[in-house]
């Protein structure tokens, strides 16, 4: 495999307010990810509607 277009993955779960329905804002966390060089790369969703996780990815090799 070539690293040098390897990629390594993160997943972030979006943070739920107390009904469990609404979603927090996810920018503290999202920013300290950033600044380890992860990039917000898309969602995995629920099926039916809803975000279940925040995919982030950066070259395989990162801190």
């Amino acid at each position: 495999m070539d690293r040098n277009n390897a990629w390594e993955y993160r997943t972030l779960v979006p943070p739920r307010e107390a009904t469990q329905k609404e979603a927090g804002n996810p920018e503290e966390e999202m920013n300290d990810l950033g600044a380890d060089d992860w990039e917000f790369a898309g969602t995995i969703d629920y099926t039916g509607g809803g975000t279940k996780y925040l995919l982030f990815k950066r070259p395989a090799g990162g801190d």
